[in-house]
């Protein structure tokens, strides 16, 4: 937080942004109730608005601020009628989370696709997931998706968090390009069913090893949390079951690994099927 005395002289307006912006940062409740998120940083802010989100809100600092194309947007939002609010670089820095603040940042509405609306054959493939243990597992596991032309996240439950803190940064950008869905189990199920999806998931007793495995299209991947593995219901939602082959001492992999694995198989049999 910026020196007391600082913060108390900022105009009303900022302050309450500084608020808003670190319970966007801090309260998980308070991100899903206002449907938005904080990101920070050129590359973040630039691939947002590429993206198509909504920013409600524009911080920066003039001095910290000094790569051009970011002056230049900050200024075109500006003219467009978008609030851009300027504060000095202490106090900037007081809701940055990074280790060299860039100077800008925003608030951006979160983007949610309805299962409804969701084509199984969009993009290369879906990834079910129901529990993360890592924040930051799953905003690399969320990079790799994007790198490979993965059409997005299908959430069962409240747990995963796509818009903390946390994933966003470890998804470079990423995020904004995929496509995020929550859904409850019998919903899943039906739209599973009314699709004829074939579901995979990774497991170590998965009789075929991933990359022996032909991955149908459209492939659909669930994924288990890092420590616990596929619950009962997530086992009983797949199809295939295969394995990541490991003759070290290791007996498991975390999420960002073994999902990446899977994802660049999923690539390989479908450019393999295009080739052929």
């Amino acid at each position: 937080m910026p020196h007391e005395a600082e913060y108390h002289e900022c105009p009303p307006i900022v302050r309450a942004t500084l608020d808003e912006i670190r319970r966007l940062q801090s309260d998980r409740a308070h991100r899903d109730a206002r449907r938005a998120f904080f990101v920070e940083g050129v590359r973040n802010v630039v691939h947002a608005i590429e993206s198509g989100l909504a920013l409600t809100t524009i911080l920066y600092s003039d001095k910290l601020l000094t790569v051009p194309i970011a002056r230049k947007l900050v200024r075109d939002r500006r003219r467009g009628g978008l609030p851009t609010i300027e504060v000095t670089p202490e106090t900037f820095r007081s809701v940055s989370t990074t280790k060299h603040a860039s100077g800008v940042g925003a608030v951006v509405a979160q983007r949610w696709t309805p299962l409804h609306g969701a084509s199984p054959r969009a993009g290369l493939c879906w990834i079910i997931l129901e529990s993360v243990h890592s924040d930051g597992n799953l905003g690399t596991l969320i990079r790799t998706s994007e790198a490979i032309g993965g059409s997005g996240f299908i959430l069962v439950g409240p747990h995963v968090d796509p818009f903390s803190p946390a994933v966003v940064r470890a998804s470079m950008g990423a995020l904004f390009r995929q496509s995020f869905i929550r859904t409850s189990a019998g919903s899943l199920r039906h739209w599973l069913r009314r699709h004829r999806c074939r579901v995979v998931g990774a497991s170590p007793d998965g009789p075929a090893e991933l990359h022996r495995f032909p991955f149908p299209r459209p492939s659909i991947l669930i994924l288990g949390e890092e420590r616990q593995g596929l619950t009962a219901y997530q086992r009983d939602l797949c199809s295939d079951l295969v394995r990541i082959p490991m003759v070290g001492a290791a007996d498991s992999l975390n999420l960002a690994v073994a999902g990446s694995l899977l994802l660049y198989e999923v690539h390989r049999a479908r450019s393999a099927r295009e080739r052929a």
